[in-house]
């Protein structure tokens, strides 16, 4: 994992546990405590279950499912209140209560992260605002990692480029103004993209706004950061290609086939055996693990070996846990070499945390077993060299034949639209007729249903006509003083960024193209353009800055403005001065020291676990010179980019 970020992310977790608790420990007695699906999992990442029944509550049950008893007098919901579902879930199992209970029950209400006039207008409808007591949770930032924040949103992606609703951009900068607060002003905000330049609005007049208010003008800070070098943040919708690549390192396979949600899987019994301690069948003690069980895992950085695999190449894994089931069996057997009651006692003490090992080596040997058997299967294949003949530059109608043989075999509905979703973002879009061929057939093989689905592509810009294109992508593309972007050229930056590597070390790579087995990441490579120019220079242009006509000291997108141009969306590099006085004041005290400083990189609209492995890989280069600290508003796969525009309900195939 790349070196911690200075930034306090136990701060962040710690008061995030401390005003949950303190919530709870309001309202006085035994309590249930109705809580939203969404937000379960982000809770539990930093408080467990057992934390919340010593602080006094009862039972658990999830707002959707509608089932809260009247077991207790008090009631407590939980809720996201930025939306009308939930209060009206919220407002309707209250009044169910308060007609079926004989018991005369308290409510309290806490909405994460605020309350909103939504919330107000809705209980005060149903005529039970005034039987509530109202709270808010200011839960923003949820740390995945050490270096990784997220708020969450499992909604975001959609929200912003499906229904253009603005919601997690407000809620991205609330979370970031406590960190301004709490280190001072981010000296240079850069970014790229329409989304994150309302970002970077939003944050200036939210700044404005604090300022103003004498009560949290102490507070804020008058002086750029010491700690933190910038803001880079980015647009989810200048790169959606990488997104519906399939992801190739160990954790971003991991969440392709089993779907990582909030550091957990999901993952059947029957691959990486029944929960450690349990006790077999007795009727059946010799019978294998019931195919259809269950169980979750924690996939985080407390199992060491998953955090020494999982930004590794799927392809290497194989040969890491061989090398580590080798060493534990060479540490098991040293209890035979020991001689002194010394050595005897030593191993016992290490004999624990060997126990512990081998249950995760075992979890992951079956994972790795079953990931194998699915990236060697004809469909995987066949779809992977689509998805690297797209992002070479061949030709996109020599794929189609293999398309349309991927909807003949059924493959799931995911698969096939990834594709032909990369070919437009890559291509431009798809020629009229190949469109309308395509949308033929993926009606009859599934449903009348997904014209909503294709509209639903249409309406965020992943699928379209190449005829309906305004600029369309060509290999030269757009010079000096050319207007921005109207889609993102692929064809062009894939040229003059280098996004495609021939020769990839997998074991020990030398570019973060390692993730995609070829393929570098638009996203991490633009903010490559900010934290390396000199790295990216000499691989793109075979120069150093200088002879670049670059100084080594250039700030922002300096170097990279051609390139820029091809990238959809606003470019922006913004400086944020504090009090003059102040800052020549901390300069004559601290001098020019030569403290690592962090820059923070926002993802607006989600990040993949590839883009975060490539991150760390740049931060691992960077050592000693920057750290990085990931924000995001979700984590993000090309199958739940899919699943925001695919249409549910079913209308019959044809």
């Amino acid at each position: 994992m790349a070196p911690h970020p200075g930034i306090d992310i136990d701060h962040i977790r710690e008061k995030a546990r401390k005003d949950l608790l303190d919530l709870l420990e309001g309202v006085r007695g035994k309590k249930n405590l109705v809580i939203e699906k969404s937000l379960a999992g982000p809770i539990g990442i930093f408080v467990k279950f057992s934390t919340l029944q010593d602080h006094g509550v009862d039972k658990l049950f999830f707002l959707e499912n509608d089932n809260v008893d009247a077991s207790q007098k008090n009631v407590i919901f939980l809720a996201r209140g930025e939306k009308a579902n939930q209060p009206i879930a919220v407002a309707e199992q209250i009044k169910r209560l308060q007609k079926q209970s004989s018991i005369e029950h308290e409510f309290s209400v806490v909405w994460v992260p605020r309350r909103t006039l939504v919330c107000n207008k809705i209980l005060e409808e149903a005529g039970v605002l005034g039987d509530v007591g109202v709270e808010e949770l200011p839960l923003h930032f949820v740390p995945l990692e050490q270096d990784v924040l997220s708020l969450c949103l499992d909604d975001s992606f959609s929200d912003l480029y499906l229904r253009k609703d603005p919601t997690s951009i407000f809620l991205a900068a609330q979370a970031l103004m406590p960190i301004q607060q709490a280190h001072g002003l981010f000296p240079r905000i850069i970014g790229k993209g329409d989304n994150a330049h309302r970002l970077m609005e939003l944050m200036f007049r939210m700044r404005s706004e604090a300022s103003a208010d004498e009560s949290t003008t102490s507070k804020f800070g008058l002086m750029p950061s010491a700690s933190i070098e910038s803001l880079v943040i980015i647009d989810r919708e200048i790169d959606f290609a990488t997104v519906l690549l399939t992801q190739l390192t160990y954790e971003g396979l991991i969440d392709e086939m089993f779907d990582i949600q909030h550091n957990q899987a999901e993952i059947d019994c029957s691959i990486i055996g029944p929960t450690p301690g349990a006790q077999p069948s007795g009727r059946s003690p010799a019978a294998p693990a019931q195919q259809g069980l269950k169980r979750k895992i924690q996939l985080d950085s407390s199992d060491k070996l998953f955090e020494q695999l999982r930004d590794a190449n799927g392809a290497i894994v194989d040969g890491l846990l061989n090398k580590v089931a080798r060493r534990l069996q060479s540490d098991m057997e040293s209890r035979h070499t020991a001689k002194t009651t010394s050595e005897l006692r030593d191993f016992v003490n290490r004999l624990p945390a060997y126990q512990t090992e081998q249950q995760s080596l075992k979890t992951h040997i079956g994972l790795t077993e079953e990931i194998m058997k699915n990236t060697q299967g004809d469909i995987f294949r066949r779809t992977l060299e689509v998805q690297q003949n797209l992002y070479d530059g061949s030709d996109p109608s020599y794929q189609h034949d293999t398309i349309e043989e991927l909807i003949s075999r059924d493959v799931p509905l995911t698969a096939v639209l990834r594709l032909l979703c990369l070919e437009s973002c890559v291509s431009g879009g798809l020629r009229p007729k190949d469109l309308d061929s395509f949308k033929r057939q993926i009606l009859h093989a599934y449903g009348y249903q997904h014209l909503l689905t294709l509209d639903a592509l249409e309406k965020m810009g992943l699928l379209s006509s190449r005829a309906s294109v305004n600029v369309l992508l060509n290999p030269i593309g757009m010079g000096g003083g050319a207007a921005e972007a109207t889609k993102t050229n692929y064809n062009y930056l894939r040229r003059v960024l280098k996004l495609v590597v021939d020769e990839v070390n997998e074991q020990n790579p030398n570019d973060i193209a390692y993730v995609y087995s070829g393929y570098a990441p638009l996203s991490v490579r633009l903010v490559q353009s900010i934290i390396q120019k000199q790295h990216l220079l000499t691989i793109t242009k075979g120069q150093s800055t200088t002879s670049n006509g670059v100084s080594s000291a250039a700030h922002g997108w300096q170097g990279f403005e051609d390139a820029l141009r091809n990238v959809t969306g606003e470019t922006f590099n913004k400086v944020q001065k504090g009090d003059e006085h102040a800052v020549k004041a901390r300069h004559m005290l601290a001098g020019t020291g030569g403290k690592v400083k962090t820059v923070v990189v926002m993802f607006l609209g989600g990040v993949t676990f590839t883009e975060i492995a490539a991150l760390r890989f740049v931060a691992k280069r960077e050592e000693g010179k920057r750290k990085i600290l990931i924000c995001t508003t979700d984590v993000i796969s090309g199958n739940r980019m899919m699943e925001a525009a695919i249409e549910k309900g079913d209308f019959g195939k044809g």
